[in-house]
């Protein structure tokens, strides 16, 4: 008679606690591997640009290391020549205004907008499509175009404003006064930048629970008490996503300078983003260039990160 030789004791809920371990390693890592192609186009298209901007910076690196390959390390002397420069403390400070500035002003008239379209009347689809051209058009070409606006001899504003007597008589240098430049520039760069901050307040607004406005007005709540108690609450994550964007997507403008103001006059316009343009390509001096490029990304990355946390603790409170 054959005898069947049965498991050892506990063999067979060894072999099962086994396999049951190593059942959240293998989900873990599915999880990697579908995230693994996202990570590798970051380090490969954002992670090795910014480590070697970061390298660069302290290297002289020229047009002539194109050719030969070499580019000496020498030490903090691009930073030390920066911050020893007095316009880069300018544009710092231009740089400040600019965004301040049209933050201010893209946000507050872009909200004011989205308030007033979600009220819905006729034909406020096609105003609110009308209002989206100053985003669509290339800010190059809308840079152009205020341009001749302001310019101060033949310009359509000064034409205008010397018709009903609010303009002198050679007109206001808009783009041609170092005390008025800078205010120009930011008034266009408003002009630019409402259509994004209404479409995405728009859309905001649209998804508040219609009942928190009713049981506002049931306790007895005016406009403005409701739009500070429920409406201004709960664009909170909304409002953190504009004003993080246009943050960063302001502090670092190039175009708009360039097309209008080349930074003058007397580099009144001078912002971070143009003096990284002048260090890098009219005086090639890449290493230097860098450096105003390094200031510009930590600038932004302390903006994020300390606006995200400020927004995430505001949240806790609330809850």
């Amino acid at each position: 008679m054959t005898t069947i030789a049965s498991p050892a004791p506990g063999t067979g809920a060894a072999e099962g606690t086994s396999a049951a371990g190593r059942a959240p390693l293998r989900r873990g890592l599915l999880r990697w591997l579908f995230v693994a192609p996202a990570l590798a186009y970051m380090a490969l298209f954002f992670g090795y640009p910014l480590v070697r901007n970061v390298v660069m910076s302290f290297q002289h690196y020229t047009p002539k290391t194109y050719f030969t390959g070499e580019a000496p390390f020498n030490g903090l002397d691009n930073w030390r020549a920066v911050f020893a420069d007095e316009l880069f403390t300018d544009a710092l400070w231009h740089t400040a205004l600019f965004t301040v500035g049209s933050l201010l002003g893209q946000f507050t008239i872009g909200l004011a907008l989205a308030v007033f379209f979600s009220r819905r009347f006729r034909l406020s689809g096609f105003v609110r499509a009308v209002l989206l051209l100053p985003w669509l058009v290339p800010m190059v070409v809308s840079a152009v175009v205020w341009r001749r606006v302001l310019d101060q001899d033949h310009g359509m504003l000064n034409t205008a404003l010397h018709a009903v007597g609010l303009a002198p008589q050679d007109g206001v240098p808009w783009l041609s006064s170092p005390g008025v430049a800078l205010l120009s520039a930011v008034l266009v760069n408003i002009w630019i930048g409402i259509p994004f901050n209404m479409v995405i307040l728009y859309g905001g607004l649209q998804e508040i629970p219609r009942d928190l406005y009713e049981a506002a007005s049931l306790d007895g709540s005016g406009p403005w008490r409701t739009f500070r108690s429920v409406t201004l609450p709960m664009l909170r994550p909304v409002i953190t996503v504009v004003l993080v964007l246009g943050f960063m997507s302001t502090v670092k403008i190039l175009d708009l300078i360039l097309a209008l103001t080349s930074g003058g006059p007397a580099d009144s316009t001078q912002t971070l983003g143009t003096v990284t343009y002048q260090l890098s390509f009219l005086q090639l001096d890449f290493g230097q260039g860098a450096v105003v490029g390094n200031v510009l990304i930590l600038i932004s990355a302390v903006f994020a990160v300390l606006y995200l946390r400020a927004n995430r603790a505001d949240f806790g409170k609330g809850k």
